[in-house]
């Protein structure tokens, strides 16, 4: 996705995986250095000039700041809504890092990074002293007015919503309407429903929701229904044309694969190994220690002793209950929990650590 001249793009898969996958236990332990641009942004940002000089200057001035706005707000996306939706969706390969996500995941993180660069390079007219911070409360603004421009470059209805005419021409009942908000909805997303035109099995989950109808809730059924709601669409043909075919229209057809007689998704999502499930639970249990040190903190207690209490109590020995390991071949090396006590019984290192870990809790966005 980058080349010579594309400044502005995001940061390579390794440095994706460096960051992201490994999150605040990294930056914990490796040395950060921010970049020269960065540092011009965070300066701009405290004096209130952020979107100013971004709205004036010159196209590679620009791209610069474009390209340091990418770096600090990537790894806040990935954390605050990109892994919780894979989570949600079930992906839980793709929420261990960015170089995980699938073509459609990676692509909808994307999009959600963009819209938030966007928001940060344009509204940041007033002194922001931290930017992470800052950020992090207009992410939902931010990722939302994104989502609803995107549909609006497809030419779908930014807030899909039911006319009184197409309420009434469907007797007003309540699952239909909803259906019609479905279909207005999916047909602004740029994702397919597989080989299928529409998600019916969702649908159908949607349905037996919303109607209480345990056993006619199916795929058949919602489909003839789909029909019967497209067909009221169309008597409105202009307005039909304009928000359900133009934007149906421009989703990209899905790529199959042969395989032997039938057909293959030619990169399914792969099942989720012991490697990745670790470092989810490495990625939550830092996530868990960076907000148990930023409380005790506040409330006043001594930095040494509250960094130590937590990592130990976090990821110290006798954490767990072993049934996280139980899928995984012995091999020799230490634990995470035998490494971690190791070190806080080290005195030098815990002083690095320390030290460490208060600057990574000064800069992370609570």
């Amino acid at each position: 996705m980058t080349n010579a001249n594309d400044t502005a793009s995001l940061p390579s898969p390794r440095a994706a995986t460096d960051n992201a996958a490994v999150g605040t236990t990294a930056r914990a332990l490796l040395p950060y250095r921010p970049r020269s641009e960065v540092r011009e942004l965070r300066d701009l940002a405290r004096r209130g000039d952020l979107a100013a000089r971004a709205a004036s200057a010159p196209p590679a001035a620009r791209a610069r700041l474009v390209s340091a706005a990418y770096d600090i707000v990537w790894p806040i996306v990935f954390h605050r809504v990109t892994r919780p939706v894979e989570r949600r969706r079930g992906h839980w390969a793709c929420a261990t890092s960015v170089q995980m996500l699938a073509d459609d995941c990676l692509d909808r993180h994307h999009d959600d990074v963009e819209a938030v660069v966007t928001d940060l390079i344009t509204n940041a007219r007033v002194p922001i002293i931290d930017v992470e911070r800052w950020v992090a409360a207009r992410l939902t603004a931010a990722t939302v007015d994104g989502h609803r421009r995107r549909r609006g470059r497809r030419g779908a209805l930014q807030r899909p919503r039911v006319p009184g005419w197409l309420a009434a021409e469907l007797g007003e009942d309540p699952w239909l309407t909803d259906l019609a908000v479905q279909i207005l909805t999916w047909v602004g997303v740029a994702t397919t429903a597989g080989t299928q035109l529409w998600p019916l099995d969702s649908w159908a989950q949607r349905r037996e929701s919303v109607t209480g109808d345990l056993t006619g809730s199916d795929g058949p059924t919602v489909s003839r229904e789909v029909d019967q709601v497209l067909a009221a669409m169309r008597r409105r043909p202009r307005w039909y044309a304009d928000y359900v075919e133009r934007p149906l229209g421009s989703k990209r057809p899905p790529v199959l694969a042969a395989a032997g007689d039938g057909v293959a998704d030619p990169r399914p999502l792969l099942p989720v190994g012991p490697q990745e499930r670790a470092e989810a639970q490495l990625a939550d249990l830092a996530s868990a220690a960076v907000a148990a040190i930023s409380r005790g903190l506040r409330s006043g207690a001594d930095p040494v002793a509250t960094v130590v209490g937590v990592l130990g109590t976090v990821f110290g020995a006798g954490t767990g209950t072993g049934s996280e390991e139980i899928d995984r071949t012995p091999d020799g090396a230490p634990r995470p929990d035998e490494w971690v006590s190791a070190l806080l019984d080290d005195a030098d290192a815990v002083r690095g650590v320390v030290d460490e870990v208060l600057r990574v809790i000064g800069e992370a966005p609570q």
